[in-house]
């Protein structure tokens, strides 16, 4: 059995419905199978996550411990010596929540608040109470929302106990004691299709949002990373905004948007997403699916990657299984690395990560494809430091040239009474030049290739395209 003891937190905040300060135990099983294959430091990491995860609400992590476990019960995860083993612990230590670093079923739950007389949460669970306290803005409420009743769905009246009636709930997610009498599964169905409805009109809105970013000739960068990478920094450093940039997981949970000008004059919107964790359950993917949507369209991704973390490599992967389910595929021509938090590394370590993202750019972007194996960060890699802003020009340069990558310069002729194909070309490019003589009208005009494409097979019996060229 491992053992840490993080610092305890002042016990007086109760903030937006939360009890801050509530003593609280972290416990990670550790299976044996996969402990064979973990060593003593990246348990310990996973287990400092799981006490970053309860200090962003402000518990009072009182102790963190992990457990092997041979294979977990059906009916408490745990086996019944340990079982009673916390159960002394738990009386003996005055903690009234205990957080299970794992997935667990309903009857897991409710047998194992029965046994320590305390309040248990398992790792969805625990996300949840940090989204539910995060969410600002009606859209994040809104998800959040979503997200909690779809994991409560199984959860509410077969759990409810004498012990939960008189304790009331629990933060966010609220407590048996307070909700579960009271709303049943009709209710709760009922309330979930409501919520679906709303965010079918924000994905609405937000299209129709986008349309006109896509009229007003702005593309957009969405940046994507782990938890706690420095993306809010970085969204700060480029836009010059104040968004809520701390050293803790899930310091951002709603999305903001700016506008920034790239050194070619220009101007991008700049999206900030909520950060992503290891084991993020998916219907946590599929309630913020309204939001990840600026992700899936957005013309340039930055993954933003907290270099000087040990587990940078596992962030990385978990991010790009997420970026996965959501299409975006690891050799997406539009992903950009972002190795931040240069400014953490001795003169050596930086100017190695500089050659380094030096010599990957210059892959991805002349490298063939062997075998059908893409190289790896196809957009390019780039080195920064958020927090000083060393490395910024060069990501400003890598995002003019990712999006003049991928725009051209057609020249066009049409016939003059042909306005709808010259609406088209207004509504999805940007006329450059444009001179009618008699019956034609002459453009160029900067079109996206996948654009272009549309246009022809739209148009192109009655156009004539001269010629193309690059631009930049």
């Amino acid at each position: 059995m491992s053992k840490k003891q993080p610092e305890e937190i002042d016990q007086s905040l109760d903030i937006d419905g939360v009890r801050h300060g509530v003593r609280a135990l972290i416990l990670k099983p550790v299976l044996r199978m996969a402990s064979r294959q973990s060593d003593a430091r990246e348990l310990d990491l996973m287990i400092d996550e799981a006490v970053g995860l309860a200090q962003a609400i402000d518990l009072n992590v009182v102790d963190a411990q992990s457990f092997n476990l041979s294979h977990p019960t059906p009916s408490a995860l745990l086996g019944s010596g340990l079982v009673e083993e916390y159960a002394t612990y738990v009386k003996e230590n005055d903690v009234s929540l205990v957080i299970i670093d794992h997935t667990l079923t309903p009857v897991q739950q409710r047998n194992l608040e029965k046994a320590w007389q305390c309040k248990v949460i398992d790792r969805t669970g625990l996300i949840l109470e940090i989204f539910g306290a995060r969410a600002r803005t009606k859209e994040g409420q809104l998800q959040v929302e979503l997200a909690a009743l779809n994991y409560q769905k199984s959860r509410l009246v077969r759990s409810w106990t004498h012990l939960e009636r008189q304790r009331g709930g629990f933060g966010f997610m609220g407590g048996p004691g307070e909700s579960q009498l009271e709303i049943d599964r009709r209710l709760i169905t009922q309330r979930i299709s409501k919520l679906k409805d709303e965010l079918d009109q924000v994905r609405r809105t937000r299209g129709l949002q986008r349309e006109a970013r896509q009229r007003a000739e702005h593309p957009t960068v969405a940046l994507v990373g782990y938890t706690n990478a420095g993306k809010s920094t970085l969204f700060n450093r480029l836009t010059g905004a104040q968004a809520l940039a701390k050293d803790m997981l899930f310091a951002t949970l709603d999305t903001s948007m700016r506008g920034i000008k790239l050194p070619s004059g220009h101007e991008v919107i700049l999206s900030d997403t909520v950060g992503f964790i290891s084991d993020l359950p998916t219907h946590l993917i599929d309630a913020f699916r309204a939001t990840l949507e600026e992700v899936q369209l957005a013309d340039v991704i930055l993954h933003v990657r907290d270099i000087t973390h040990p587990e940078s490599r596992q962030q990385k992967e978990s991010v790009e299984g997420i970026l996965a389910d959501l299409g975006i595929e690891q050799d997406d021509v539009r992903l950009v690395e972002v190795l931040n938090k240069s400014d953490l590394l001795d003169e050596d370590e930086r100017d190695n990560l500089r050659d380094y993202a030096t010599r990957q750019s210059w892959d991805s972007q002349h490298a063939l494809v062997l075998d059908g194996i893409r190289p790896q960060a196809r957009g390019g890699v780039v080195a920064v430091s958020a927090l000083t802003g060393e490395g910024i020009d060069d990501l400003l340069s890598l995002l003019d040239d990712q999006l003049a990558a991928r725009t051209q310069i057609y020249e066009i002729e049409l016939p003059l009474s042909d306005g709808a194909a010259l609406a088209w070309l207004y509504g999805h490019g940007r006329v450059v030049e444009k001179q009618d003589k008699r019956t034609k009208t002459h453009l160029k005009v900067t079109l996206e290739p996948a654009d272009f494409g549309r246009f022809t097979s739209k148009f192109g019996q009655i156009a004539n395209v001269k010629h193309k060229e690059r631009i930049g």
